[in-house]
């Protein structure tokens, strides 16, 4: 069956052409869609870094939702007008220190603090979200922070899925004019989301698995959440 694809903004850019078709077998789903797009030109790197939402027909769809011939498919990057020096992300793909870090480098920026949570002791973790609510909430951090510390940028991104030994389950990166700023921007941006974010990790060892059993969240937030790093 062929579908077709609608691309805007970035992914528009690196695709270079704003519309495209596809041909899927009977019974693919939207996932299946997006993988395959992945093989296109330009389009991989973009859809790997960037939280890219769906629609099909205008309505926003989930992936696992099943396509039909001639069905329209949207590409929708975030939209304009989030909060202005603040970056988030949740993904499976290992965190990129010096990425993150470059995210909040500004003009007026003179100190960089970057903090990263890693796995030790054990062969790996095992990480679950609540993704939609974890970003949303993680932005909302950043933004608090931003404005309480006087940060010129903040930037925090955490994976899900297995971490294994050494490599890092969080990075959170802040700029600011000063060093006493960013130290404490970085600090209060890690303890909220570790108190905050709906994120829930397995300590793995062999056959062997534990859930961490962590804080939770402030009553008035109303928001689950517990210990992840």
């Amino acid at each position: 069956m062929r579908i077709s694809v609608r691309l805007f903004a970035v992914l528009r850019e690196r695709a270079g052409r704003g519309a495209l078709e596809l041909d899927l077998p009977e019974g693919a789903t939207v996932g299946d869609a997006i993988d395959r797009l992945r093989e296109e030109p330009g389009l991989d790197e973009p859809l790997e870094r960037i939280r890219v939402a769906v629609a099909v027909n205008r309505q926003y769809a989930s992936p696992a939702e099943r396509l039909s011939a001639g069905d329209e498919l949207a590409l929708v990057p975030p939209v304009s007008g989030g909060a202005d020096g603040v970056h988030v992300a949740i993904r499976e793909s290992p965190l990129s220190l010096e990425e993150i870090a470059g995210r909040v480098v500004r003009p007026g920026a003179g100190a960089v603090v970057t903090f990263q949570g890693v796995t030790r002791e054990i062969e790996r973790l095992d990480y679950e979200a609540y993704r939609e609510m974890a970003e949303e909430r993680i932005a909302a951090i950043l933004t608090d922070c931003v404005s309480e510390h006087g940060l010129e940028a903040a930037a925090a991104e955490h994976r899900i899925g297995s971490v294994p030994l050494g490599e890092a389950s969080v990075v959170v990166s802040v700029s600011a004019a000063h060093r006493e700023q960013a130290f404490a921007g970085a600090r209060a941006s890690i303890d909220r989301i570790k108190a905050e974010a709906p994120i829930w990790k397995q300590e793995v060892e062999g056959d062997e698995r534990r859930w961490v059993e962590g804080a939770p969240a402030p009553e008035a937030s109303r928001k689950p959440g517990g210990e992840r790093v």
